[in-house]
């Protein structure tokens, strides 16, 4: 602050400087005694001095309630033209950050009641179609299981940077987040004739049961689309990471660090034009909200693993 104040100050010491050097070659050129030379230069060097305290200290309290965001008032004719500017700019930031958080609700209540109303005819369609047991039922039944994915991906696309976003941390049995995810996707397991090996973690993490169960779903979800042989296997490692591993297409070398960008889709992506990279980017700022850590290990034409780390954090419970 200091160096700043001098700065600002520069012109103003060194016209000081001249003044002062005038000031003493007048009364050396008279050849006056040294006494009257410096007697009242070095009066005016103190009193300078005590001015320039004064004004730092000044400077530094303005300076101070300015990063409070508080405005000191001032007789300075310049001063309060910007004071008058800044009170502007904060006023129309103000208006400006309003509408936006206006819009915003309204967009999000839009799609809300747009969900609710497009779950109506996606559950009356799966209703008639549980009572068949054959391949068109279970593709039609997959292709519902996708719609009902992509609504539910919307909403909590632009939940995720809402002020009310219902996070409810508390311990929840894994296995009953789990066991529901693995049953949605029954018809495209038998539908693909893709093997499940689910081995029961028995394990109890500080989680929200809602937003994890988007996770583990959504990772489930990308594993079925890309694995056409073998199947999918979950179970809890030694460390507390949960894993879901399939043994599907896998995912290229220089992909890999770049799944969980929004709207990365990579090779596999261009190849299938129906994805968004926005799944994954979802599971990865929920898990970051969530307190977990989300990450893959994958080799090409083997398969890919998703790894969460369950351990618990330092979050609070509601």
């Amino acid at each position: 602050m200091l160096k700043d104040y001098f700065r600002s100050r520069l012109r103003f010491i060194i016209l000081l400087a001249v003044v002062e050097a005038l000031f003493a070659s007048s009364y050396l050129l008279f050849d006056m005694p040294a006494v009257t030379v410096v007697y009242p230069l070095v009066l005016s060097i103190v009193v300078i001095i005590i001015t320039g305290i004064v004004d730092f200290l000044i400077t530094l309290g303005k300076h101070k309630k300015l990063h409070q965001n508080e405005m000191s008032s001032s007789n300075d004719v310049l001063e309060k033209d910007y004071q008058e500017i800044i009170s502007r700019l904060r006023e129309e930031e103000e208006f400006s950050h309003q509408k936006a958080m206006s819009d915003y609700n309204n967009m999000v209540e839009y799609y809300t009641v747009w969900a609710h109303q497009i779950k109506t005819p996606i559950a009356s369609m799966r209703l008639q179609i549980q009572s068949e047991d054959s391949d068109l039922a279970r593709r039609l039944d997959g292709d519902l299981n996708r719609i009902e994915a992509y609504v539910e991906m919307v909403l909590t696309f632009l939940r995720l940077d809402s002020e009310s976003t219902d996070y409810v941390i508390r311990e929840i049995d894994l296995d009953n987040v789990i066991r529901p995810a693995i049953r949605k996707f029954a018809r495209d397991f038998i539908s693909k004739k893709l093997t499940m090996d689910f081995e029961p973690t028995d394990t109890r993490v500080l989680s929200d049961e809602k937003w994890l169960s988007f996770v583990i779903e959504q990772v489930i979800s990308n594993s079925v689309k890309y694995t056409n042989n073998g199947g999918i296997k979950i179970y809890m490692s030694e460390k507390g990471i949960l894993c879901i591993e399939d043994t599907g297409i896998g995912i290229s070398a220089e992909d890999l660090p770049r799944i969980f960008e929004n709207g990365y889709t990579g090779f596999n992506g261009r190849e299938d034009k129906r994805a968004s990279g926005i799944g994954l980017y979802l599971c990865k700022r929920i898990c970051d909200n969530l307190g977990h850590k989300i990450s893959a290990e994958s080799t090409p034409g083997t398969g890919t693993k998703i790894l969460i780390d369950m351990n618990k954090k330092q979050i609070g419970i509601e």
